[in-house]
């Protein structure tokens, strides 16, 4: 046992000491002219494939040698405009717009549903409601409040309206909206309405400052071509007003649908500016998405409550309005860049470096399935190793001493 845990030691003294020499080793390369078509093919495809890579999509493509900057400072400014008739009322953007000039979130109504002449007192709960049905007043728990229901239980079961069927009565805003509920046609102008979207960004480092509206040389021009224009990629990129059924349209969306359910649409601002050129070049660009569920049908779409409130007879009571409508969430990303030697060094350090790999790709092909008979190996690593120098005698010398030290057998002889 103790001898081999003798050699066991040993082993590794020897492993840690080659180990060791072995990491002051110096390694330079060797030329080597591989006289191999195949090899060569080889080669000269891989350096046109990284040589390519670099200019085209880290130079051209992604500007690889400019200094950038991805988090510029923005605000939004939105306003609804238009006009629309439903039924015998006129209703203008204090109506349908919430709220009717805002910042990056603005909200039109399509669609309501209205429940009258609320007040409060006690009433037959919804009998969809979970143990909402009863019989007598013991199935009643007074006090008990159902979050899935519309107000706190009284302990009484009563008459559920003009039906004969009975349901547990609460204590809340009366006739309660699922019995009392008016739905209105939906509003089928809303496809006109214009979305005014105003925006402002800035690029600190760059001291850049850029807006979404063409420039002009007076207010009054300003004004006139806002009023008339919509904004078109080709013919109006600087026109900020767009229609509600052009934002449906481009976030593939139908506008008959999105007045049933309501939505949440995306309005992205993209700015991508290449500052080596004129600032006026930076333009934006826009693009539209629905950004929630359509599948989930029970959480889809988009929809909220609010209501109007008065005194009658002495009473306060309410009207509940359940409004469906299109939300336009306006989400602004910038990215510019500019000429730097910086980037430029690094890039074309990190290219060179990169080219080296078609070497390192080609010995591996070369070595592994080329060299079977070990001829390009057996040239392609050398170990060089300094050996220890032995003194040299001259002849003269060697001569010398032998005739010193050996007895001459020719001695007496006659030559």
């Amino acid at each position: 046992m103790c001898e081999l845990f003798h050699k066991f030691m040993m082993g590794l003294r020897d492993f840690i000491k080659d180990y060791f020499l072995g990491f002051w080793d110096y390694e330079t390369p060797k030329v080597l002219v591989v006289k191999n078509k195949t090899l060569g093919v080889i080669y000269r495809g891989v350096q046109f494939l990284v040589i390519t890579y670099f200019i085209w999509y880290v130079f051209i493509s992604q500007k690889a040698y400019q200094e950038s900057e991805t988090r510029p400072e923005s605000s939004v400014y939105t306003l609804m405009k238009g006009t629309a008739v439903h039924g015998d009322d006129i209703l203008d953007t204090v109506e349908y717009a919430r709220p009717s000039e805002g910042g990056d979130v603005i909200s039109t109504i399509l669609r309501r549903e209205v429940t009258y002449d609320q007040k409060q007192g006690t009433c037959a709960e919804h009998f969809m409601v979970a143990n909402a049905n009863c019989t007598r007043d013991s199935d009643c728990v007074q006090g008990e409040v159902d979050f899935d229901g519309h107000g706190r239980r009284t302990g009484r079961c009563v008459q559920y309206y003009n039906h004969t069927f009975k349901t547990c009565e609460i204590q809340t805003w009366c006739p309660i909206e699922k019995f009392a509920v008016v739905k209105e046609p939906a509003l089928v102008e809303a496809i006109n309405f214009t979305v005014f979207i105003r925006n402002s960004i800035h690029f600190p480092r760059f001291k850049v400052l850029r807006g979404n509206i063409r420039n002009a040389l007076n207010k009054r021009d300003i004004k006139k071509y806002l009023n008339k224009c919509h904004y078109d990629e080709e013919e109006a990129p600087y026109c900020p007003n767009f229609r509600l059924g052009y934002i449906a349209a481009q976030a593939r969306e139908d506008f008959g649908e999105l007045c049933k359910t309501g939505g949440v649409i995306g309005v992205f601002i993209n700015w991508k500016c290449n500052l080596d050129l004129d600032p006026s070049n930076c333009k934006p660009t826009y693009s539209f998405r629905r950004l929630d569920l359509r599948k989930d049908q029970d959480s889809s779409g988009y929809y909220y409550r609010f209501a109007k409130y008065y005194s009658r007879e002495g009473v306060e009571s309410r009207t509940l309005i359940k409004a469906y409508g299109i939300r336009l969430d306006v989400i602004v990303h910038g990215h510019a860049g500019k000429f730097s030697p910086i980037p430029t060094i690094i890039s074309t350090v990190t290219a060179m470096t990169s080219v080296g790999i078609c070497t390192i790709i080609c010995d591996w092909i070369m070595l592994t399935f080329i060299d079977k008979d070990e001829v390009y190996s057996d040239r392609k690593f050398d170990e060089v190793i300094r050996e220890p120098t032995v003194p040299k005698v001259p002849q003269f010398d060697f001569i010398h001493n032998y005739g010193l030290n050996h007895s001459d057998l020719s001695d007496g002889v006659p030559l």
